[in-house]
């Protein structure tokens, strides 16, 4: 397969390329530093700057998952427009590009969050629960996923994927806390019951 990744140097996305080049894929990367792309996500993959580089590519699939980091700063006003350019705006260009294609990749997977919930309490979310409380991270998701679907129109299937906090020991969140945790001022994430009644759904 053919396969385009946008955010690919992340962790998810780097992770995915060492796995789909492994099985034998054919992989882009869009990406900001496009030279860096061989680096970090595998020598034979090809990193991109602009999307027109591939016009004569034929995609059979495309995996959305570029945005700046969410958790690392202050929500400022200026952080929110870059969280929102990074990841709405940079989608609307991603749908517009495929508008424009002869021959349309099968499937769009466009990345989201778990933010899109707010906050439930000990309530068990489901991906049919509604938003428990509007705000900026739950708006952000929610543009973000309503800008992916527009493929749909193109006859793309979109599948959105809402995660988590990543912890990994090769960087990111956990990376972050480690430090705290060896001079002893961590503490407890959370009370525990959120993973009891996750658990009790299966």
């Amino acid at each position: 397969m053919r396969i385009l990744i946008t955010g690919g140097t992340g962790l998810i996305g780097r992770s995915l390329c060492q796995l789909w080049l492994a099985q034998g894929h054919e992989l882009y990367v869009w990406s900001r530093n496009p030279k860096k792309v061989k680096s970090l996500c595998g020598e034979a993959v090809r990193g991109v700057a602009a999307l027109q580089e591939l016009n004569q590519v034929k995609l059979d699939a495309v995996i959305n998952l570029a945005g700046a980091p969410i958790a690392d700063r202050p929500w400022t006003q200026a952080r929110r427009k870059l969280l929102r350019d990074s990841r709405i705006t940079l989608t609307d260009q991603l749908v517009q590009w495929l508008s424009s294609l002869p021959a349309k990749p099968e499937v769009l997977i466009s990345g989201s969050a778990v933010g899109w919930y707010g906050d439930g309490g000990e309530q068990v979310l489901t991906e049919s629960s509604p938003v428990q409380a509007p705000n900026f991270s739950t708006q952000l998701c929610g543009d973000w996923e309503k800008a992916a679907l527009a493929a749909e129109n193109l006859g793309i299937r979109v599948v959105l994927i809402r995660t988590g906090l990543v912890l990994t020991g090769k960087g990111g969140f956990l990376s972050r806390l480690m430090p705290l945790y060896k001079l002893g001022l961590g503490g407890k994430q959370g009370s525990g019951q959120q993973l009891c009644q996750y658990l009790a759904l299966y």
